[in-house]
């Protein structure tokens, strides 16, 4: 299990053309961030294809706008994998560590001597930040503050050691895995601010909500005995199986059921987009901001499926990372000095 699993989601819109100058870019970034050590660490990283992700993902990006992409999605995996160890099984020092990113998001600069994954992350939030509309910076910041305050529930998980109900499940595993802010780094990449009146309609708010649910739903069955050997427990096929105390392949089935019911959803609302932007009454700029905000949703499904199912990201040899291992070699997100009384 489970890269062989498939899901009907739509059609790649294609990769960008700039992929292999991304390749090089991306891998001179981690070593400036000094986001991996030594050649293991630099083998296993150019084995997951950050910038085949953001090629598949993105692809119409390229140049700069790729290279954003690119390092932020090395950024992501870098990151989440530092919580493989007790620090992901430390809800207050997860919280603490996690402080300082949010608030770079806020303000801040980088304390001298902070980590790489801080400097890491500075660099992206500056250069996606830079000349960005000030809604976009606002509501971008909420997702980054999202993402980072969510380690420390997936930590409370971890401890629980059983699967949460559907509802919680969601609203922390949107949060871990962050895929509100690739969308909003592909309408960087592409250029567009969609109109406020559009943006969040009901269609293109259920439609980015979908969007978001496919990505980490299918990451969840293709990822599932690597989280699973982990004590992961943010999982939607995990949820199912605790919750309807069904076998695992029936769980795996339903996971599948929920994702195409969200894709159909998009489908039916991509349809409605064109009458949306006639009643709003929205001119020629403001349609091609819509539409092409709508073809950036479905190429980011797309594109993501693509890498996950090739990636060795979840298909590595146990003897290379064991499954109930870190899955990367190097510490890069420095623990805070614990100050709970003992």
């Amino acid at each position: 299990m489970p890269q062989d699993i498939d899901f009907d989601l739509p059609p790649m819109a294609g990769i960008s053309p700039d992929l292999d100058g991304a390749r090089r870019r991306n891998l001179h970034w981690v070593r400036r961030m000094d986001l991996v050590g030594d050649d293991r660490s630099l083998a296993w990283y150019t084995s997951w294809d950050m910038p085949g992700l953001a090629a598949l993902g993105f692809p119409y990006a390229q140049g700069p706008a790729l290279d954003l992409c690119a390092d932020a999605m090395g950024f992501f995996f870098v990151f989440d994998d530092q919580f493989d160890g007790p620090l992901g099984r430390d809800p207050v020092q997860a919280a603490r560590v996690c402080q300082p990113l949010i608030d770079i998001v806020h303000g801040a600069t980088p304390q001298a001597g902070a980590d790489p994954c801080s400097h890491a992350f500075a660099d992206i939030w500056a250069r996606s930040t830079h000349d960005a509309h000030p809604a976009w910076i606002a509501r971008t910041a909420h997702e980054w503050e999202y993402y980072f305050a969510a380690q420390a529930h997936e930590a409370i998980g971890r401890l629980r050691a059983a699967p949460a109900d559907m509802q919680t499940y969601l609203q922390v595993r949107r949060g871990i895995a962050g895929t509100d802010l690739p969308l909003s780094l592909g309408e960087r990449a592409a250029g567009v601010t969609v109109p406020a009146a559009a943006f969040h309609s009901p269609q293109l708010r259920i439609m980015r909500q979908a969007a978001i649910d496919v990505t980490l739903m299918c990451n969840d069955v293709y990822s599932l005995e690597k989280e699973e050997a982990r004590g992961d427990m943010d999982n939607i096929v995990l949820v199912i199986e605790h919750t309807r105390r069904c076998t695992r392949d029936e769980a795996v089935t339903a996971a599948r059921q929920e994702v195409a019911l969200r894709v159909r959803r998009f489908q039916e609302l991509v349809g409605q987009v064109p009458d949306l932007c006639a009643r709003l009454d929205l001119s020629e700029q403001q349609r091609t901001a819509v539409n092409t905000y709508t073809g950036l949703m479905t190429a980011w499904m797309s594109g993501y499926h693509a890498w996950q199912t090739e990636t060795l990201r979840y298909r590595t040899a146990p003897q290379v990372v064991p499954a109930s291992g870190p899955g990367y070699f190097d510490q890069v997100l420095h623990t805070q000095p614990d100050t709970r009384c003992s």
